[in-house]
């Protein structure tokens, strides 16, 4: 673009895009008991939650090219086909006639959601370095977490004047709007800077991913973070209605625990600091085990179904401890990715989100009349993920400061020589930037980052 938009108008810009994002997912949760009538899922033996999965599945594939297209044909182009097919999925969500259109739709849905999720942090790569997009980084993010604060209470109360339909036709107009803004915003890569379409340095780069220890470790334990939050995501309008009869309440409570999550987000950067990631690391991952399985007793007593407010507790300190947690495994496994940060974080965000959002859904097929599976599923799989961090760190450790060198290179790098930009850089590393960028206090302050410079 010609003259570089002022901070404010690139927040705005960029928050209105993270909460389309969030839209998509988190406005249909009220409309869940509806959605399960009208496509009698209970019948088919299908849990509800697929209508989300699918969504989550669409934006982790979408991963893995709009980047890459972006940095051959521009953002503005890009995220305008990206808008524009996130509108069509949610307008056939709308009309679909049965399940299986509403789920292919979704998915379509998902894909498009994608363009959004991948390109607003390469704008912020675009426009801005160091500190500077650090700063606007952290904003758009907190108003990211906004989102599934906010977005079910706007949901339940589209559908107390219209249909789930209505709600779908929401996304809608919001793609109009945002299609309207991208256009007017314009483009912010440099037209020196777009880089050919070239994929076999990227599967190159795949293979050091998946053949270095530390990085494919914390992804796994990224991965195996992400399933059961993903199942809650899925299965807690269910449980909150069919197991508790609380379906009114459902959007306010929701809130609360996101309220909860992102209270301990920002308060973990203080214990962090003040203890360093090097032992933070393994002790969030020991709390999260001992939470998760704080539950079993929780259900034995209640019969597999506790008091309503004991399960909530369970689940927002169990989600707040995992929030904590998934930012240092990302940036961690990012750590050894120097030279190929941007693909590292291309496969840390299509494996997170695909891998995660598959496990999940087994969780969620499995709640019936109880929220024992859910229990056991979390109880699981916080073991897994503690597994997957030990098996990561040999020499035990968790140095980070190369990772923030990575970082820094990252940021203020314009060289189109690496194995990243080739593929697709731009994009990349800005995603890889923003992983890093949760986790960057931690590294600052961890006595192993002492010899940064």
């Amino acid at each position: 673009m010609s003259r570089r938009p002022r901070d404010f108008t690139v927040i705005a810009y960029l928050a209105f895009l993270g909460v389309m994002m969030a839209f998509g997912i988190d406005v249909a949760l009220p409309a869940f008991d509806e959605l399960r009538a009208e496509f009698d899922t209970d019948a088919r033996g299908v849990s509800v939650a697929i209508i989300g999965t699918l969504y989550l599945l669409g934006t982790a594939a979408g991963q893995l090219f709009w980047g890459a297209l972006a940095d051959r044909f521009g953002r503005r182009n890009v995220m305008l086909v990206g808008i524009a097919l996130y509108a069509a999925g949610a307008f056939a969500s709308a009309l679909a006639p049965n399940l299986e259109v509403l789920l292919a739709a979704r998915l379509v849905w998902g894909l498009g959601a994608a363009a959004p999720y991948v390109l607003r942090l390469a704008i912020v790569r675009d426009l801005y370095d160091g500190d500077r997009m650090a700063r606007i980084v952290t904003v758009t993010m907190a108003v990211f977490l906004l989102g599934p604060i906010f977005v079910p209470i706007i949901g339940e109360g589209i559908l107390t004047v219209g249909s789930w339909q209505t709600v779908f036709l929401g996304a809608v107009l919001l793609a109009v709007v945002a299609f309207g803004w991208t256009a007017w915003f314009g483009e912010t890569l440099d037209p020196a800077r777009r880089q050919p379409l070239s994929w076999r340095p990227y599967g190159r780069a795949i293979r050091s991913v998946f053949t270095t220890r530390a990085t494919i470790g914390h992804i796994v334990a990224a991965t195996l973070l992400a399933a059961p939050f993903f199942s809650y995501l899925g299965s807690a309008q269910p449980i909150v209605d069919r197991i508790y009869g609380r379906a009114d309440q459902f959007a306010f409570l929701f809130a609360g625990s996101g309220v909860l999550m992102a209270l301990t987000l920002l308060a973990s950067n203080k214990l962090i600091a003040r203890h360093g990631t090097r032992r933070m690391v393994p002790i969030a991952g020991a709390a999260l085990v001992v939470a998760s399985a704080a539950g079993i007793p929780m259900v034995v007593l209640g019969g597999g179904v506790p008091p309503l407010w004991a399960w909530l507790l369970w689940v927002a300190v169990s989600n707040a401890i995992s929030v904590v947690l998934a930012p240092m495994c990302s940036a961690l496994a990012l750590e050894p990715m120097a030279e190929i940060a941007g693909t590292a974080s291309a496969v840390l965000g299509f494996i997170t989100l695909a891998f995660g959002a598959a496990l999940g859904a087994v969780i969620d097929n499995l709640i019936d009349d109880t929220v024992t599976p859910m229990v056991l599923g979390y109880s699981f799989f916080s073991v897994a993920a503690f597994a997957a961090l030990r098996w990561s760190r040999p020499s035990g450790s968790y140095p980070i400061s190369s990772g923030i060198s990575a970082l820094r290179r990252s940021t203020y790098s314009r060289s189109s020589s690496s194995t990243a930009s080739s593929i697709g850089g731009g994009s990349y590393e800005a995603s890889a930037a923003f992983h890093a960028l949760l986790a960057r206090s931690a590294a600052l302050s961890d006595p192993s980052s002492s010899h940064c410079s």
